[in-house]
């Protein structure tokens, strides 16, 4: 069996073909059946499996990066955790620069060359350079629904996640202009503060969308002294009904299960109806999550035409 020469220490797991060949590598080397080419340009041991989850991806792209060139649009919103549209939405990689700099042009990869304007980019704890997460939100909306978009913005305007405020979204597209049909100025007029989860997103623009009143998000229940008794994802306070989005995501853990039963019967002690809504619930045009919510509202005493 063939062995290989050592590569310079100074090539990291992923490589450039320029930077490699800068260290004294031959372009033979370069060619051995050990390393593999994840984009033009770019070389990896071929013990590394080429990976699906994006930030991997980014990362083996990383190497042939030129100035003035960043991880923009999806990508960008991607690498700063900033939910996607589920699954089974595949996010492209998508790099940009800003004229007069090149966009790059290869397989594998998405290039854009934006107008002549300041960059703003930003660099992430693992070394990646990523547009501002407001302008990738703009940027997004040539591809996104209005409920992804609306989702992304509620989670990058949460206290908890410092990425952006609601004005610097408004201004960005008021200096920028709207996307065609209005898109983004329709997702912002949708966008509420408070909300934990795209989950509780959909489940609100849903109720909304068929016709029941919007639902306030986030809402702190307390007790009649003032003490705090739960936070409600969403809530009718006229008619003390809360619907729920409930991932099960603790389904497994019976200490969990147990302070959620807890919490559940102190809303309902409380005089609220709790109404739990599953992940099938929500499955199509979420019309069992509707129907769930409008008959307790229903129940409650609401009728159509009335307000929440």
């Amino acid at each position: 069996m063939r062995r290989h020469l050592e590569l310079p220490r100074g090539l990291g797991p992923y490589f450039s073909v320029d930077h490699a060949a800068a260290l004294g590598v031959s372009d033979a080397r370069l060619r051995s059946s050990d390393l593999r080419s994840p984009f033009h340009g770019v070389r990896a041991p071929a013990s590394l499996v080429s990976p699906s989850e994006l930030r991997a991806r980014c990362q083996e792209y990383a190497p042939r990066l030129r100035d003035g060139q960043f991880f923009s649009h999806e990508t960008a919103l991607a690498l700063l955790n900033v939910p996607l549209p589920e699954w089974p939405y595949q996010p492209g990689v998508h790099v940009s620069a800003h004229r007069p700099a090149r966009e790059p042009r290869t397989r594998g990869a998405v290039g854009h060359r934006l107008q002549l304007r300041e960059a703003a980019w930003e660099v992430t704890e693992d070394g990646l350079p990523v547009e501002h997460p407001v302008r990738a939100w703009r940027q997004a909306g040539q591809t996104w629904s209005h409920e992804d978009l609306v989702a992304a913005a509620e989670h990058m305007i949460h206290p908890r996640t410092g990425l952006a405020e609601f004005a610097d979204l408004v201004a960005e597209v008021r200096t920028m202009g709207d996307l065609r049909g209005g898109v983004l100025r329709s997702a912002l007029n949708s966008v509420r503060g408070g909300v934990e989860s795209p989950r509780e997103t959909r489940l609100r623009l849903i109720l909304v969308r068929a016709g029941l009143p919007e639902p306030t998000p986030g809402w702190t229940l307390t007790d009649s002294r003032d003490r705090f008794v739960a936070r409600l994802d969403l809530a009718y306070r006229r008619w003390r009904i809360a619907p729920e989005y409930d991932g099960r995501q603790h389904a497994e853990s019976a200490a969990q299960f147990e302070r959620d039963a807890d919490r559940w019967n102190a809303i309902r002690e409380e005089g609220w109806t709790l109404v739990r809504v599953l992940n099938h619930h929500l499955e199509g045009n979420g019309t069992r999550a509707v129907a769930m919510v409008r008959r307790a509202l229903i129940d409650a005493g609401w009728r159509p035409g009335l307000p929440g």
